[in-house]
């Protein structure tokens, strides 16, 4: 029997997805090509904006109409957050946190109810899946869940429940698994990564200097991280890693204290301009990017001003900028003032033109130097070969070797950097770092 995962989301869903056809290789199931020629198709669904459910329910259709014979189980944050919601284009449909379901239920020959949605409760514990992909380079793992934060625009505490930990000793055991396998760089990801161990008694940074305790492991990178769990002893733990890579992405929302407040944000602008002087202090390589929603209920012209001000007197490396969109289920999509449309796109596009100059400037900098780049894979452009790998700070960098180099893939090695095209850098083989 064949089996498809099609993930929409975040790293956090791709990770779990990687790791659920991990598990499903493991009874002897096998991995289909495409949608069209599997038996079982399983949609890992994304909650965090009303955007991403109608994306998912336009996915089911399709699936239905491609392959109308095949079995369609959804999954995600969709279903867990808004378990009463209409799931009439699948056949089985359970949440985050009981995907235990989905084998059972296709081990009993969907003889099993086509609803399972168990609901987070305290004292809940970390769930692990495993790490997929022994051909890759980076491991993505996710070593936290869950939110106790509760924005006043997100719906994820909902969809994922309280903080919850992977403990030490498994932690240990999955990264020495992951090195062996021939990883050499481990990304460490979660929904509020920044809360690991408050659960549990430990904290990031021992989680980072665990994994670069382990021999085979160059490189320990981070995911997406929230200001207020980051502070001056944490960093300094950070900056005493070598393997530790310096790029950090420090979601700020908005550049305004007032509407950070609506937010229901736990840190204020002065906060985040100190943690990111902080971070340039320790890393002066640092990538510092991050998150920004426009068009906020409330938010005057005067105030996006100010976030743009912001984002330009921080210099971020790379700036993600959304729209605000309206969640049901959260407070803020009952907040008055809500912001029409064509001014939230408005602002959108001036912020991305910010945002890009900064990303253009950062990958500038770069052009007549030399770069440590961990190599990932190899590809071909216009029938030219070329590997490619990113940098400590999480830039992209595509290597045109002059000569047919081989075996380059999972070695770091040093480039001089040509040029950059799009979002990334080009370069040439030196040599071995």
């Amino acid at each position: 029997m064949k089996f498809k995962i099609l993930t929409l989301g975040c790293k956090v869903n791709q990770t779990e997805s990687a790791g659920l056809g991990a598990v499903l290789r493991g009874m002897q199931f096998e991995e289909a090509a495409t949608a069209a020629d599997a038996d079982i198709l399983i949609v890992n669904s994304c909650a965090v904006t009303a955007e991403s459910v109608r994306k998912t329910k336009q996915l089911l259709r399709s699936l239905k109409r491609k392959n109308p014979t095949a079995k369609r189980i959804l999954t995600g944050c969709w279903p867990q957050a808004f378990p009463d919601d209409d799931f009439s284009e699948t056949d089985f449909v359970t949440g985050t946190k009981n995907r235990e379901a989905i084998l059972e239920w296709i081990s009993s020959q969907q003889n099993l109810p086509g609803k399972n949605i168990p609901t987070y409760q305290s004292g809940d514990v970390f769930s692990p899946l495993p790490c997929a992909d022994t051909t890759r380079t980076r491991a993505f793992l996710k070593i936290q869940d869950g939110c106790n934060q509760f924005c006043s625009y997100c719906i994820i505490p909902f969809a994922r429940g309280r903080v919850r930990s992977m403990p030490p000793e498994r932690l240990q055991n999955e990264v020495r698994t992951l090195a062996e396998a021939g990883f050499r760089e481990i990304v460490l990801t979660g929904i509020n990564l920044g809360f690991f161990g408050t659960d549990t008694g430990q904290t990031l940074a021992d989680a980072v200097e665990l994994c670069a305790a382990q021999d085979g492991v160059l490189r320990v990178r981070l995911g997406s991280l929230e200001p207020e769990r980051m502070d001056a002893e944490t960093l300094r733990r950070f900056a005493e890693c070598e393997k530790f890579c310096p790029q950090f992405h420090l979601s700020l929302q908005s550049g305004c204290d007032a509407v950070l407040k609506r937010m229901n944000r736990r840190y204020n602008t002065a906060q985040y301009r100190d943690l990111a002087a902080e971070i340039h202090k320790l890393f002066p390589n640092a990538a510092l990017t991050t998150d920004v929603i426009v068009g906020f209920p409330g938010e005057t012209e005067a105030q996006f001003d100010e976030t743009c001000r912001f984002v330009q007197e921080i210099g971020f490396t790379k700036v993600h900028v959304f729209p605000y969109s309206p969640r049901e289920g959260t407070k803020a999509a009952a907040f008055p003032d809500q912001i029409p449309q064509d001014i939230k796109l408005r602002r959108s596009a001036i912020l991305t033109q910010i945002a890009n100059e900064l990303r253009i400037s950062h990958l500038k900098r770069f052009v007549g130097k030399q770069l440590s780049v961990l190599v990932e894979g190899e590809k071909q452009q216009n029938a030219q070969r070329f590997y490619q790998g990113h940098t400590p700070d999480g830039t992209l960098v595509k290597i045109f070797p002059e000569n047919a180099e081989k075996g380059l893939q999972n070695s770091a090695i040093c480039v001089t950097i040509d040029t950059y095209e799009d979002d990334c850098l080009t370069g040439r083989l030196v040599s071995s770092c």
